[in-house]
């Protein structure tokens, strides 16, 4: 019998449209039921559907290359080599984590992990991207902070996937409305991947996991709606997590995809019961019966509507093989979890619920799934971005003291250190962390059974994409390649979390499509394929929209971890040297959007430096090889604060200090590399002949007169190395310097690093730039963002 009707469906509480619900009663012939009013309007909501993005997220698909790929499955899975695949993908959870800051944190990650394992992968590292608004400023910024930390070492502690790395970034314009980007990345066996497809008419459905919960409900509508002065009353709309029970939903799916008995599988996320019972059918062309009374649930007078759209966590649907099921069941009772059939799979395309006897919904998995109608918005470039373009640094003097410029860019929270926030994570658990956060520019992961290692990073610079989208999309993707390089990993593949305001708006959109522009333009110039991801809209609060936030999550590969390269100066002494490419005089500075322009001078004025994608390549290319042939000691990109605050961090693990000559290799040869060859007689002529070789490249310092340019602009395409005596005396920086110009990079000697130095001293040739304590500089890095906290 047909579905019970009702008269007036609020479908706009729900969050559809009226072309929406005009279209849901014309496909339906018919006035749809309320529980299949809440349905249509989950799954057709922004969170579920991409209505507004799916035109022009198609620019990834020229570029991805993968085992199951974006849009297929619930994560990426990208070929390794020796049959491992990894498994990953980023997720947001911005609208929960401004309601819920610790909750909304919290499910955000047991969420994205729990997306990894239904590939069938086992979770082996947790990242995370965070923006915040000015926590110096606004306490309840503060309190968004503090909660989301405490949500994302709770859960990710508990759980027992380690978390890794990640970045924090403040500015006023997240007040109120933090972004909390999270990544999870998993290993499987590539013959071995798990599908998120229902098949076979006639086999079981089985519900897996915690009981179902009134909490949750219509959280992907919340999710693709404006932030105001009503959210705070949406809190029921925040998931609960129970990390215990996601540990225990883990091993229990392992082990039961072991067996060989399941055929599709899939995480009840966003949307719950109605994402996962229609998305499985629409994805195999078949249908589900499904009988609610049969469900777990924590109230028994739960109804219908609240059971299919409840975001209950910790809760998996999966189909198995007909006669088949108990082995699942079984596994699942022994490791204390609820487990029971609930339905069927049928020869129809329809997914058709009851409850209590009653027939509460039968809806077309296919029109559900893909029906929605996608919007056609247009874009309009907003004023800001030519703005940025003619502005001019000349008008801007630079700081009087130098050494007190570094001290502020190092206690600026957007660059000081992170220890706060990542010492609040069990970064060890699984005991496979090979390089851990603070050690190196990307997380190193060591995969048990074999020498490989991934390394990994996520990073984005919200202030150069306002400034410019489409080179802040490409920035975006160059520094989180660079980022996985600096260990000496060949970077694979790359996941995107695309945060903006509502896309209603055409500026926001045109950012939108800009900065998608600008990640595809990069990741196919560097063939990184794009295999999975996000998008964010309705980032606003009353006062505006955030900043445009494209973040990166980049996995790559090393043949041997152990190889894998820190970020900072070796417990000795050595040279420092700096990779660069040919058009480091390009007419610009490196100031534009700066955080220079931002801590020291109050300004987010300019445009970024643009990046050069050839001299991206290239690096990838020298740095892969020159950790391989082990030619350097450590590597560090010059970003955020430019090469000073890079200088400074590269000497605070080992309190080594370092002495820097701003100037052309003349002074180079005779002040710094003649006395150090003078005092060690031990050295060959071919080492002696190798150092200078090194020396005869493009000067690096004709882009820009200016000295905090010089300093402190964000120039991309910039590694810095250090090598230390032992390497120099085997002959590394000649290999090194040949490797460079193989690739058509140059590599210029900056100076030296030495233990026994108290300072981080810049000089040119006339006098010094600024000498400041090492220890000094790194309490200023160290102790900022505690000290804000603890007021």
């Amino acid at each position: 019998m047909p579905p019970e009707t009702i008269d007036a469906p609020p479908y706009a509480e729900m969050g559809l449209s009226e072309h929406e619900y005009s279209t849901i009663k014309s496909q339906l012939n018919r006035e749809p039921t309320y529980t299949e009013l809440g349905m249509f309007a989950v799954l057709w909501s922004e969170h579920c559907s991409y209505k507004s993005s799916k035109k022009v997220l198609k620019l990834f698909s020229n570029y991805k290359k993968s085992v199951e790929g974006e849009g297929l499955e619930n994560a990426g899975v990208v070929d390794i080599g020796d049959s491992i695949g990894i498994a990953f993908k980023v997720e947001s959870h911005n609208h929960p984590s401004a309601v819920e800051p610790c909750e909304g944190a919290a499910t955000g990650v047991g969420g994205i992990i729990r997306d990894i394992l239904t590939m069938g992968a086992r979770p082996i590292a947790s990242l995370n991207s965070l923006r915040f608004g000015d926590i110096s400023k606004n306490a309840e910024d503060k309190r968004l902070f503090d909660g989301v930390v405490q949500g994302i070492g709770g859960y990710g502690n508990c759980i027992g996937v380690p978390t890794v790395a990640g970045e924090v970034f403040f500015h006023e314009r997240y007040s109120g409305n933090p972004l909390v980007n999270a990544m999870c990345i998993g290993s499987l066996e590539l013959d071995k991947i798990a599908t998120a497809t229902a098949q076979g008419i006639g086999n079981p459905v089985l519900y897996l996991g915690s009981a179902t919960g009134r909490d949750g409900i219509h959280g992907a509508t919340f999710a693709s709606e404006v932030l105001d002065e009503d959210s705070d009353a949406k809190r029921p709309n925040v998931q609960i997590g129970d990390p215990f029970a996601g540990k225990l939903l883990i091993e229990a799916t392992l082990e039961a995809l072991e067996t060989g008995a399941i055929i599709g599988i899939q995480d009840m996320g966003a949307a719950g019961l109605t994402c996962s019972t229609c998305e499985m059918s629409g994805k195999g062309g078949v249908g589900m019966d499904i009988d609610l009374i049969l469900v777990p649930v924590r109230d028994q007078t739960m109804s219908a509507y609240e059971i299919m759209l409840s975001e209950s966590q910790e809760r998996m649907l999966a189909v198995t093989e007909n006669g088949r099921e108990n082995e699942v069941l079984d596994i699942f009772k022994k490791w204390g979890l609820p487990a029971v059939v609930i339905g069927v799979v049928t020869g129809d395309d329809l997914v058709t619920i009851r409850h209590r006897g009653k027939v509460e919904a039968v809806v077309p998995a296919e029109l559900i799934t893909d029906g929605c109608p996608m919007l056609d918005l247009k874009g309009e470039k907003p004023e800001n971005v030519d703005k940025a373009a003619r502005f001019s640094i000349n008008g801007i003097p630079p700081p009087a003291d130098f050494g007190d410029a570094v001290s502020k860019l190092l206690s600026s929270p957007s660059i000081a250190s992170k220890r706060w926030v990542f010492e609040q994570y069990d970064h060890t658990v699984q005991t496979q962390t090979a390089l851990k956060p603070g050690l190196g520019d990307a997380a190193v992961i060591a995969l048990r059974g074999t020498k490989k290692g991934i390394a990994t990073k996520i990073d984005g610079n919200s202030r150069w994409t306002y400034a410019d989208p489409f080179s802040g999309g490409q920035l975006a993707v160059a520094e989180a390649v660079r980022n996985v390089a600096c260990t000496g990993a060949r970077p694979a593949a790359a996941t995107d979390c695309l945060n903006f305001g509502d896309p209603n708006l055409p500026h926001v959109y045109w950012q939108f499509q800009e900065s998608v522009r600008g990640i595809a333009d990069a990741c196919e110039a560097l063939r990184i394929p794009v295999l999975s991801g996000n998008v964010s809209f309705y980032n606003e609060t009353e006062v505006g929209e955030v900043l445009p936030t494209p973040t990166i999550g980049v996995v790559g590969v090393l043949d041997n971890a152990e190889n894998a390269l820190r970020s900072h100066f070796p417990h000795g002494h050595g040279f420092i040297y700096l990779l660069y490419g040919n058009d480091i005089h390009a007419p610009q500075d490196g100031l534009g959007a700066s955080e220079y322009m931002r801590a020291i001078h109050g300004l987010d004025e300019g445009a970024p430096q643009k990046p050069n994608l050839f001299t991206e390549k290239a690096l990838i290319e020298v740095m892969v090889n020159a950790a391989a042939d082990k030619l350097v000691d450590c590597a560090h990109d010059t970003s955020e604060g430019g090469l000073a605050v890079a200088l400074a961090e590269m000497c605070f693990e080992k309190t080594v200090g370092c002495n820097v000559i701003i100037d052309a290799q003349e002074h180079y040869q005779k002040h710094i590399l003649e006395p150090i060859l003078n005092g060690n007689s031990s050295l060959s002529q071919a080492v002696i002949h190798s150092l200078l070789d090194a020396e005869r490249q493009l000067d690096p310092w004709t882009f820009s007169h200016r000295m905090d340019a010089r300093l402190f602009g964000e120039m991309p395409g910039r590694i810095l190395v250090g090598i230390g005596m032992d390497k120099l005396m085997d002959g590394a920086a000649g290999k090194l310097a040949t490797l460079a110009a193989k690739h058509g990079l140059n590599m210029h000697c900056l100076g030296t690093f030495d233990r026994s130095m108290p300072n981080l001293t810049i000089s040119t040739p006339s006098s010094q730039v600024m000498s400041a304590s090492v220890e000094a500089l790194r309490t200023d890095y160290e102790e900022a963002i505690p000290a804000l906290m603890a007021r």
